[in-house]
């Protein structure tokens, strides 16, 4: 592909579901001019429920969906898919910018004041290796809490954004921990920024709560700048949605736009 081509191509983003749409939002707020192509793999929702193999199997299928449709760069918008696939998916793909996320356990560590960070992420995140890597480097500048959240992307991948069922499930995982001396709550699932309202509510006191959305959006600019691929129009970008339950197409727009 020619440099024109690859400056006016798409940015591919996936996940396995509608979370990544939070990630999307970021991509395209801060690259208005750039046209992306969303996948979502509702049809297979949740990831963080389901084996490391077979979290590898479908997001290489999803790659190469993006890639068929002639990608320039690919942002991984899902946490498990980047903890379990991404390294596989640079030594497969080693000429694409594959751009992943991972739970900003960073700023909260640093822009705290020693207190606890509560990091909410599915369970095959917090078993990864670089999830625990990443939770371990900053234990010095925080309590870094793991939480793990069974069963609550898919309650987010169904659309149950706000209601009592949702309220009863986010009190009872944070009893344990409303009497520590939490500072940040870390969103490190890409579904659950869509609750943020519900996860503030039920935490019951203020608390400061960040995902790395905005770090994966500045990421996608700097790799395409520094190979010199951003888009050379002037234009608003477009924003295209692929899923592998089509009737999760609309729910996506509207997401989009929440």
């Amino acid at each position: 592909m020619e440099q024109r081509e690859r400056q006016e191509a798409p940015i591919g983003v996936f996940d396995s579901g509608l979370g990544g749409i939070s990630v999307l939002r970021a991509c395209a707020d801060l690259l208005p001019q750039e046209d992306f192509l969303y996948f979502g793999d509702s049809a297979n929702a949740p990831y963080g429920e389901r084996s490391l193999e077979e979290v590898r199997a479908l997001s290489m299928a999803a790659a190469d969906r993006l890639l068929k449709q002639g990608v320039k760069a690919l942002v991984v918008a899902c946490n498990t898919a980047t903890s379990s696939a991404i390294v596989l998916l640079r030594q497969t793909h080693p000429e694409l910018p594959i751009i992943g996320i991972e739970p900003a356990v960073k700023p909260a560590a640093q822009g705290g004041s020693g207190s606890a960070v509560l990091v909410m992420a599915t369970p095959l995140t917090i078993r990864e290796d670089k999830y625990q890597k990443l939770a371990a480097s900053f234990c010095d500048l925080a309590d870094v809490i793991s939480l793990p959240c069974p069963g609550l992307a898919e309650r987010i991948e169904q659309g149950h954004f706000e209601d009592e069922a949702l309220d009863a499930y986010l009190q009872d995982l944070f009893r344990p921990y409303r009497d520590r001396d939490v500072e940040y709550i870390v969103l490190g699932c890409t579904h659950y920024p869509f609750i943020r309202r519900a996860i503030a509510k039920n935490f019951g006191r203020p608390v400061t709560i960040i995902d790395g959305s905005q770090g994966t959006a500045r990421q996608l600019r700097r790799q395409l700048q520094a190979r010199g691929w951003l888009t050379q129009r002037t234009r608003p970008g477009t924003v295209v949605f692929q899923n592998s339950d089509p009737e999760k197409i609309a729910l996506s727009k509207t997401l989009f736009l929440r």
